[in-house]
């Protein structure tokens, strides 16, 4: 049997979870995906897969080997497309990955409309709240919400967002007013994991170079950002997320901006890939489809955001409308 099949083989069982998953992937027998795991477990002399009536679990072995395997599998992608034509048709399998909330509600309608334009293109989007390795894990474009550092990877900057403060009217009615960082302790918070349990940070005030610290016991801590928005949207209290994770709802005015003046500066958004991956047509078709639809929706996030900034100021700084 060859030994690149039968990789190509088990890395479709991993990615479908189950045997079954892989044969349908690749149009073939339950027992031909069998044989191609058990030849590989024979060739390296370890169990790769522990499995079960109705999953799939990687060994240790699997793992180290699962990783290998999708590195070969990419280089041998690179390797023909540099030995064939450069303008060969975008067509396979993409791989993406991006944080579930701007996956979701961001780039999967630029993914559906990149589908309808690239029929031959299929697209696997994996949206993960942490950080993806992405050569182990066979990833071909990233949307990135950090500062990068300095790496062999390819950036193309999309846009940037802010790490904003806010509460709905209903709430500010009846609560002390916010008008500075220090406010907030006074205030009902609605806590999520990735923004800080029990504390959140602020850049040094004017003439100081000592960043700031509210240290608050929350009301409510939740782990996603659709459940912090709806607690915030009916009034139980004050959260702090991502302007994008919020746009909707300062667009509808459920929910004020809170403390424009003291937000840490944006954080930029960028399209990240390997090295050597844009000369994959069909990670060059994506990016070259999806670079300009992404900066219109942040573009147009910023500008959201700071209109409905203006329009709170100008009516002062007020606990309610």
């Amino acid at each position: 049997m060859d030994r690149i099949d039968a990789m190509k083989v088990f890395v479709a069982a991993v990615d479908e979870g189950s045997l079954a998953g892989a044969g349908r992937k690749l149009r073939r027998s339950p027992a031909a995906v069998s044989r191609a795991i058990a030849f590989l477990e024979h060739h390296v002399g370890a169990e790769l897969l522990h499995r079960t009536t109705r999953s799939l679990k990687l060994s240790d072995a699997g793992e180290r080997y699962a990783s290998a395997c999708r590195r070969i599998l990419t280089e041998l992608e690179e390797a023909e497309i540099s030995a064939g034509s450069e303008r060969a048709a975008p067509r396979g399998t993409l791989t993406i990955t991006a944080p579930i909330v701007v996956g979701e509600d961001v780039l999967r309608p630029v993914l559906d409309a990149f589908m309808t334009e690239y029929p031959a293109v299929s697209v696997r989007l994996v949206m993960l709240d942490r950080t993806v390795n992405l050569i182990d894990e066979g990833i071909d474009v990233a949307l990135r919400i950090a500062h990068l550092a300095d790496s062999s990877f390819v950036a193309i900057k999309v846009g940037e967002v802010r790490r904003v403060v806010a509460a709905s009217p209903g709430y500010l009615a009846q609560h002390p007013l916010i008008g500075e960082p220090a406010d907030l302790a006074k205030q009902q918070i609605i806590a999520m994991t990735h923004f800080g349990l029990d504390s959140w940070s602020f850049p040094p005030a004017a003439k100081s170079k000592i960043a700031r610290a509210v240290q608050f016991t929350p009301r409510l801590v939740v782990n996603t950002v659709r459940a912090a928005v709806a607690s915030a949207s009916e009034g139980h209290g004050v959260t702090r997320l991502f302007s994008y994770h919020i746009a909707e709802e300062i667009r509808d005015r459920r929910l004020h901006i809170l403390l424009a003046g003291d937000e840490p500066p944006p954080l930029p958004v960028h399209l990240l890939a390997p090295q050597g991956r844009f000369d994959v047509p069909k990670v060059r078709a994506f990016v070259d489809f999806a670079t300009p639809r992404l900066r219109r929706y942040f573009e147009r996030l910023s500008r959201e955001a700071s209109q409905a900034d203006a329009s709170r100021s100008r009516r002062g700084r007020v606990s309610a409308e």
